[in-house]
């Protein structure tokens, strides 16, 4: 594709980097949903550079490490000012400790490492550092805290476990790497409702990072969670902006709804979202992923992609037009929450 001019940015929260409002998030790089060869990943990162995406997420725990290494070959020539890598803590990386067949988990490819939580001081000072070194990258923009919530430990107590670990050690690891100018901002990105709330009560924290919760489909976090934010000057970065598929494919057969097949009701609202978009000349894709952009705390939205495609088809539906009309109608027809801000 042409090259073009990066896309617009946002400030991410108060932590003074500027992201550009379309990044790309690489968990499939790791190799999530299916297995992506190198030469497609880097022409997959290259797409997404040449259409002037300048913001990417990553984590050690996207395939292992495969996510961090394909990232940083592909941009570690590039000029370090222009562009901003996140990485995540709260996951240390080790070899196998027992011989024989290797069990990939959730990851249908990936690099053969074992992965190990740990939010103290030493495991996110390790974590960092071995970030770094798969990246080939001396710097890495912002860090978050990973998956630390209910989502991910289940049980409550192991939730309450971890979060102590994190706030009598890891934090000050964070906070110290932050005063020192290392990096510029500390987030936490997670999955679940109510999480935001217990962050904030605990640490100073820049900005979150939050998949699935805020989209056409789910604004709950409307109701206390986002206020709370905006009164700190917290950001947002959103990710799973099509709430793992329905969003991206519309309401077919087998549709995925965060990580699901849809249930009939959302299959049905999702049909009514595609009528209107169609009324309105808009794909659904476009409406999607540019609602969350309408609220001021939003500050990117990073869907991932297997394939070059996939990366274009993104870019496509940011820079699609949509008139204010059809949030106007969505609103009318009770499809948005009517205090849910909209793009101008």
């Amino acid at each position: 594709m042409t090259k073009i001019a990066p896309l617009p940015t946002h400030a991410l929260g108060r932590s003074g980097v500027m992201v550009s409002q379309l990044g790309l998030g690489t968990a499939p790089l790791g190799d999530l949903f299916d297995i992506v060869e190198d030469d497609e990943a880097s022409a997959l990162l290259q797409t997404a550079w040449d259409g002037g995406i300048r913001y990417f997420d990553t984590s050690p725990w996207y395939g292992k490490g495969q996510a961090e290494h394909r990232v940083g070959r592909a941009f570690y020539r590039q000029p370090r000012d222009q562009f901003v890598i996140s990485s995540k803590v709260g996951r240390t990386l080790r070899r196998p400790l027992k011989p024989g067949p290797y069990e990939r988990g959730e990851w249908l490819g990936g690099l053969e490492f074992d992965a190990v939580f740990d939010y103290s001081y030493d495991g996110i000072m390790r974590s960092f550092e071995d970030s770094l070194q798969r990246l080939g990258i001396n710097r890495i923009d912002v860090l978050l805290i990973h998956d630390l919530d209910s989502w991910h430990f289940k049980l409550e107590s192991k939730v309450n476990a971890y979060m102590n670990q994190l706030f009598t050690s890891g934090w000050r690891a964070l906070q110290e790497l932050r005063d020192q100018g290392v990096i510029k901002g500390i987030g936490a990105g997670f999955n679940t409702m109510g999480t935001i709330p217990r962050y904030l009560d605990l640490f100073d924290i820049d900005f979150f990072l939050i998949a699935m919760r805020y989209t056409l489909l789910e604004q709950d976090v409307l109701d206390s969670e986002f206020p709370r934010c905006a009164e700190r000057g917290v950001g947002i970065i959103i990710g799973g902006t099509y709430n793992s598929g329905i969003l991206a494919t519309g309401a077919i057969p087998n549709a995925m709804h965060n990580y699901a097949p849809a249930q009939a009701q959302i299959l049905q609202k999702v049909a009514r979202m595609q009528a209107v978009c169609k009324r309105h000349g808009v794909p659904l894709p476009a409406a999607a992923l540019q609602f969350p952009l309408g609220h001021p705390i939003v500050a990117s939205v990073i869907p991932g992609a297997i394939n070059s495609k996939q990366v274009a088809q993104n870019l496509a539906a940011f820079s699609h037009p949509i008139p204010a009309d059809l949030w106007a109608e969505m609103k009318y027809e009770k499809l948005l929450r009517e205090d849910a801000p909209v793009p101008i």
